[in-house]
């Protein structure tokens, strides 16, 4: 969202560079993977979060009046819990005056332990058919139930009707959810319901077979005899009409845990249970029924005492738990354990497993250790995801704010500098020095010298050859003979770096007033006369001008001009009427010469010494403005790698320089204003601000493939839209042309990405104290005399 403010000049090359640059280089690229690798992590925790709550790859079909011609008759007519022994489809029923509570769509953090307190004062155990991405958000709640000696059952992953899925996503529903249990309370199951399901008489040909294929891999079903209907929340008396079963009848009955307002269900709850009890009826599990059932069937086989044929030991003894009658020592059905793909393995019962949760296995192995592994990523998905999204509207509203602010400020300075009645004091009229550092600039020196050539001030000029290894400074000197100036020194001096030569050209100046360009860069003829007007001020210690793009007819010129226009004429009006201006640009800034000494000059200590100069002049009590009026042309980078080579040394020094004046946030005075001011602004806005930014951009095509994609995209296109108010504002104080403005949206979809890499790449070599080296961008000098470049 936010605006990197343009503010540096071009990079100069240090001696013996060769072999360090091929070794920073290669130190660069696991930063550059580790930013895109950062990025992609906190994408998939989105996407994590999202399917969790079904936005990603959530389906809400449910089918309905379908027939159920290919269904046994049997099945349609049978009980509610339907097996597949031996391949051959089985229904049971539970036990008359007996009561399987089920509860669905849980675990819930608000209803679920309610109703788990209710389940334990009325010593009453039931089946909670809890739906895997819940289970994963909410572990702790599920591992209380069983250890209260509760049944679970799986409701799929992400309450999908599963008669509209594939094999892949019915297998990929269970298997996540066996999962999530294992993670959450070491455990898996054989139990499943349906999500949508009702009576088995609902079965149609559509969702037949799938439970076909999942009882197969030794799933069993469980359908409802009878619906409280809580969800409708009709009220308590007729959730407890609905729920009680009719002429003594066992039942399975259906009420919610979750998936909406419980609050009905958790007063019927209690009532309900007493009433039943009242009645003779007893309660217990899924599973708990069916050994109840099984067993009378033995018995009236005469087979009572005998070892069944699917591992089941005798049942002649009977324990009583939670007010049922249950055969003690069987295990249960079939004895067959959930393996890893959901395939029910060999024959075994879980130790120290409650009779009553005969459906439950101890998750061993690989599944229990992917089972924590997946509720330890849900519960970073479900911190980092609203954290971030808190973040992401903080800074929503501090970039809307600045924008507001930016508009603000900048018209008051518009008005405050350009009243006829304006003036810095008396016209400074006495030469100055102008200083421009060189470095291979053979393409560019001839244009630059040529428009100094022009100016209306009165000027030396000052070339530092900076070891060159090509003819910059015979083009110098040839070039100024042929413009017929007598005002020009060339020195050579070994290549040490830009900020060496600035040094060097600051105290070889004549003049108590230096202005400091890049030797690409071109100066309209009243630029160096408007640059120093301000100095009549005696507070004012240097002045930042206005520069341009001048290569702005490609689209990444036209991008960068978009940002310099933006960046000078609204950023660096609101610093100014602020008195914390962050930084005079190389490419066009003049300073007094004796504070340049002052401060101790231009440092090598980081690789932004135009920041660095600047953050210096303020904490020396110097007063630092911008004039517009001072315009200069530069050439900027002119490829992708180049421009990402030059920012990225930008946003590095910045945050070099930022931390060299750290204790400047603790001066007092004038010295201090930058770090109460400046310094805070700087960095929330071009460095916090921006690393947030590519998350914004996540959230919103999150938002529009998954969520609603209109309301994304209003939102999206009203953000654009003020960003485009203010770059019109700024166009128009600096009168520049509108048609560049055609290109701002495709640069909020490009050009501003990777801006925000490069600022993240930085962070990352601050962060892990990586180091740069000054590298020089490739010239082309097709930036000339300034006449007619608009």
């Amino acid at each position: 969202m936010a605006t990197t403010t343009p503010s540096r000049g071009r990079r100069r090359a240090p001696s013996r560079m060769t072999r360090a640059a091929g070794k920073a280089a290669a130190l660069q690229k696991p930063r550059v993977i580790l930013a895109l690798l950062l990025l992609l992590a906190l994408t998939s925790v989105m996407l994590l979060d999202g399917y969790l709550r079904a936005e990603v790859g959530g389906d809400e079909r449910v089918r309905s009046n379908a027939s159920s011609s290919k269904v046994p008759d049997k099945i349609l007519d049978g009980g509610p819990i339907l097996s597949f022994r031996g391949g051959e489809a089985q229904s049971q029923s539970v036990p008359e005056k007996t009561i399987a509570l089920t509860f669905d769509d849980g675990p819930n953090p608000t209803w679920t332990p309610q109703i788990l307190k209710i389940l334990e004062e009325n010593d009453v155990p039931g089946t909670f058919f809890v739906v895997g991405s819940m289970v994963s958000r909410y572990p702790s709640i599920v591992k209380d139930l069983v250890n209260q000696g509760n049944e679970i059952g799986i409701h799929t992953f992400t309450h999908v009707d599963l008669s509209y899925q594939s094999d892949d996503r019915i297998a990929r529903e269970m298997d996540q959810t066996q999962l999530a249990l294992a993670g959450a309370a070491g455990i898996t199951t054989t139990l499943f319901r349906a999500p949508y399901s009702s009576e088995a008489d609902a079965i149609d040909n559509y969702s037949w077979p799938v439970y076909k294929k999942l009882g197969e891999e030794g799933y069993t079903s469980v359908f409802v005899d009878t619906d409280s209907d809580d969800w409708k929340r009709p009220g308590v008396s007729k959730i407890i009409k609905w729920a009680t079963p009719s002429k003594n009848k066992g039942a399975s009955v259906l009420f919610h845990d979750a998936g909406g307002e419980r609050s009905q269900t958790v007063k019927a709850l209690g009532t309900y249970i007493k009433k039943m009890k009242a009645k003779g009826y007893t309660f217990t599990t899924i599973s708990g029924a069916i050994r109840q059932t099984e067993s009378a069937n033995q018995q009236a086989n005469g087979q009572t005492g005998q070892t069944g044929q699917n591992g089941q030991q005798p049942g002649s003894e009977q324990s009583e738990q939670a007010g049922g009658q249950v055969p003690g020592g069987q295990q249960g059905q079939q004895g067959q354990q959930p393996g890893q793909n959901g395939q029910l393995g060999q024959s075994g019962q879980a130790g120290g497993v409650n009779s009553l949760q005969a459906a439950h296995r101890t998750a061993t192995g690989t599944t229990l250790y992917e089972g924590k592994a997946l509720v330890a990523a849900v519960a970073v998905a479900e911190w980092t995801v609203p954290g971030l999204a808190t973040g992401l509207a903080v800074v929503g509203v501090a970039v809307m704010g600045r924008f507001g602010m930016m508009l603000i400020l900048a018209r008051r300075h518009y008005r405050q500098r350009n009243k006829r009645r304006f003036s810095w004091g008396p016209t400074v009229t006495q030469p100055v020095s102008v200083i421009v550092p060189a470095y291979n600039e053979k393409e560019c020196i001839a244009n630059t010298l040529e428009s100094l050539a022009k100016s209306t001030h009165p000027i030396e000029i000052i070339v530092v050859d900076d070891g060159s290894t090509d003819d910059t400074s015979q083009i110098a000197r040839d070039a100024a003979r042929s413009f017929g100036m007598t005002n020009v020194r060339v020195i050579r001096q070994e290549n040490a770096g830009k900020p060496a030569a600035l040094n060097n050209g600051v105290r070889s100046a004549s003049y108590d007033i230096v202005v400091m360009m890049d030797g690409d860069t071109v100066f309209e003829p009243d630029a160096v006369h408007q640059l120093v007007q301000p100095f009549a001020d005696p507070e004012v210690g240097a002045v930042a001008g206005n520069a341009k793009v001048g290569n702005r007819n490609t689209i990444i010129g036209a991008w960068q001009h978009i940002e310099y226009v933006m960046g000078f004429n609204l950023d660096r009006r609101m610093y100014d009427l602020l008195r914390c201006m962050p930084t005079i640009p190389g490419a066009i800034g003049a300073f007094r010469r004796d504070a340049v000494l002052e401060v101790g000059g231009m440092s090598e200590d980081t690789l932004a010494e135009d920041t660095d100069i600047t953050i210096a002049m303020h904490r020396g009590g110097w007063r630092v403005v911008y004039q517009e009026h001072a315009r200069a042309w530069t050439e900027a980078p002119a490829s992708l790698k180049q421009l990402w080579s030059q920012r990225y040394r930008w946003s590095y020094g910045t945050m070099q320089a930022l931390w060299k004046h750290r204790k400047s946030l603790t001066d007092k005075g004038p010295s201090g204003r930058f770090g109460r001011v400046g310094m805070p602004l700087v960095v929330i806005f071009q460095i916090i601000t921006p690393v947030f930014a590519p998350l914004i951009d996540v959230f919103t095509a999150y938002s529009m493939i998954f969520i609603d994609f209109k309301a994304a995209l209003l939102a999206w296109l009203a953000v654009l839209g003020i960003q485009l108010v203010c770059a019109a504002y700024a166009f128009r104080l600096d009168r520049e042309k509108y048609r560049y403005l055609l290109m701002m949206p495709l640069q909020q979809l490009a050009y501003r990405q990777m801006m925000y890499l490069v600022l993240i790449h930085s962070c990352i070599t601050a962060l892990t104290g990586g180091r740069l080296r000054w590298q020089k961008l490739k010239r082309t000098g097709e930036v000339g005399t300034p006449a007619g470049v608009n």
